[in-house]
C-alpha cells in the first residue's frame, strides 16, 4: 500500500513538473517570436477588437456599478471622521491601485480568457493545428502569438476604461445624488493620486495579469484533449487557473509596490 501510494507521487510529481516545463518553453518560444507576430500588426489587431472591444460591455457596466458601491460606501464610512470631502481620491486610489486591474483582469478571464481557451481546443480538437503542422506552418507563430499579444494589449486599456468609468460611477452617487461637493471631489483626487506611484502601478499590474490571463487561456486550450468533454474541462480550468493567478499576482505585486 505504501509502495503504490509513494508510486503515485512519484508519477504525479513527475507529471506536474513535465506539464510546468512544457509550459515554460511555450511561454518562451511565444516571446521568442514576438518580433514576427508584431510584424503582422494586422492580426495583431483584429485580435486586440476581439478580446477587447468584445469585452467592453461588461467591462464598462462593472466598472459603472463598482464606482456606485465605492461611491456610496466610501462617503458614509468618510463621514463618520468628517472626511466626505476625500470621497473622490478614496475612489480614484481603490480604482486604479487595485480595483481597476483586479476586477477587469478576472471580468477578462471569465470572457475573453474562456472565449480563448475554447477557440484552441476546438482547433485542437478539429486537427486543424496537426493540419497547420502538416503544412510546415508553426501553429504558435501563426495562431498562439497574435492572440497573446492582443490580449497583453487589449487588458490594460480594458482596465484603464473599467477605472475612468467607475470614477464618474463614484462622481454620480457622491457629487449629483448625496451632495459632496465636486470641487472637493476632483481637487482631492488630483491632489492626492500620484501619477507614477499610483497609476504607474496599476499599468504594471494590468500589463502583467494580461500576460498571465492570455498565456494561460491560450496554453490550456493548446493541451486540451480532443474531445468535446476535453475542450470543456480546458475552458472551465482555465477560468479558475487564471482568476487564482490574477488574486496571487496581485499579492505579490501589491507588496513587491509598496516594499520599495
Amino acid at each position: 500500500m505504501i509502495v503504490q501510494t509513494l508510486a503515485a507521487l512519484g508519477a504525479n510529481t513527475r507529471q506536474m513538473l513535465a506539464d510546468w516545463g512544457f509550459a515554460a518553453r511555450l511561454f518562451f518560444k511565444l516571446l521568442s517570436m514576438s518580433g514576427v507576430a508584431l510584424k503582422r500588426f494586422g492580426l495583431v489587431r483584429d485580435q486586440v477588437h476581439f478580446l477587447g472591444n468584445y469585452s467592453l460591455a461588461i467591462i464598462t457596466v462593472s466598472g459603472l456599478f463598482v464606482g456606485f458601491v465605492l461611491g456610496l460606501q466610501g462617503y458614509y464610512t468618510l463621514q463618520r471622521y468628517g472626511s466626505a470631502e476625500a470621497l473622490g481620491l478614496l475612489v480614484a486610489l481603490s480604482l486604479v491601485r487595485e480595483l481597476g486591474p483586479v476586477v477587469a483582469a478576472l471580468l477578462y478571464a471569465g470572457r475573453a480568457g474562456a472565449s480563448l481557451t475554447a477557440e484552441i481546443g476546438l482547433m485542437r480538437a478539429g486537427e486543424q493545428l496537426t493540419a497547420l503542422e502538416m503544412m510546415a506552418v508553426d501553429p504558435v507563430q501563426r495562431i498562439l502569438a497574435p492572440r497573446f499579444w492582443g490580449g497583453v494589449i487589449a487588458l490594460p486599456l480594458l482596465a484603464a476604461v473599467f477605472s475612468a468609468v467607475g470614477i464618474f460611477g463614484g462622481y454620480v452617487v457622491g457629487v449629483v445624488l448625496i451632495g459632496v461637493d465636486a470641487g472637493s471631489f476632483w481637487s482631492q483626487m488630483q491632489g492626492g493620486v500620484d501619477v507614477f506611484k499610483d497609476v504607474g502601478n496599476g499599468i504594471i499590474k494590468s500589463v502583467v495579469f494580461g500576460v498571465a490571463v492570455t498565456f494561460i487561456a491560450l496554453l490550456q486550450g493548446y493541451v486540451a484533449k480532443p474531445t468535446p468533454e476535453g475542450v470543456a474541462n480546458a475552458t472551465t480550468r482555465s477560468v479558475v487557473v487564471s482568476s487564482l493567478s490574477v488574486l496571487g499576482l496581485d499579492f505579490i505585486l501589491t507588496a513587491m509596490m509598496f516594499s520599495i
